[in-house]
Parts: structure tokens; sequence; C-alpha cells
């Protein structure tokens, strides 16, 4: 069984930088695709960035594009999310998910572990 945690959710200013962090337990193994989403109140779950082992197949949302950097590292099972130049419209819980296979998805269904998130607050 797979447990993610999530960790380094913060309240910051506009324009600043958080590291978010994930770290994963149970088989995580080279064949499972990471990502992180979030989701602000009332909207639907977002695929932000998503990765494959040894940092192949990296994507991002447009809307996080040249900001956010998505980071793996096999050996800890661990998954990371740079952000910086944050803005008030990226405030949201952050999860970190899991799935088996390499296809390129940053659509939520399609992922079978989640964490249970951390919170991403940005003021103007």
């Amino acid at each position: 069984q797979v447990q993610l945690v999530e960790s380094g959710g913060d309240s910051v200013q506009a324009g600043g930088s958080l590291t978010l962090s994930c770290a994963g337990s149970g088989y995580i193994s080279s064949f499972y695709r990471m990502a992180w989403f979030r989701q602000a109140p009332g909207r639907d779950r977002e695929g932000v960035a998503t990765i494959n082992s040894n940092g192949a197949g990296a994507g991002y949302a447009d809307s996080v594009k040249d900001r956010f950097t998505i980071s793996r590292d096999d050996r800890k099972n661990a998954v990371y999310l740079q952000m910086n130049s944050l803005k008030p419209e990226d405030t949201a819980i952050y999860y970190c998910a899991a799935k088996r296979g390499l296809a390129y998805s940053v659509a939520a269904g399609e992922y079978t572990y989640w964490g249970q998130g951390t919170q991403v607050t940005v003021s103007s």
C-alpha cells in the first residue's frame, strides 16, 4: 500500500516562494508517475505538475509554467514542488498523487494514491 504525506504549506506574500515536499512510503517503483494537484474552495481539483522517475516526462499547467518546478528523488520516494513568484490565485490545498504507469496524465481520476493535502495561502 502506498502512502503519501505532504508538507511545506504555509502563508506567504505575493511574489514569495515555497517548496512543497511529498514523502512516499510503501512500494513506489520507477514505473509510477507522480504529480501535484491543487484545489481551491469551490473549484475542481487541478493538475499542477507531473513527473516520472529520473525527472523524465515532466509537465506543467499553463497557469504555473515558468514559476513552478517539480522534481523527484526516487531513492527517497519523494517528490517536490518549488513554487516561485506566487500569486493570490495559487491559494489552494495542494495534494501529492501517484499512479501506476508512465503515461502522461494530469487527470485526477487516473491517480490512485493521494496524500492528505497541505494548505498554501498567498496574500496580496
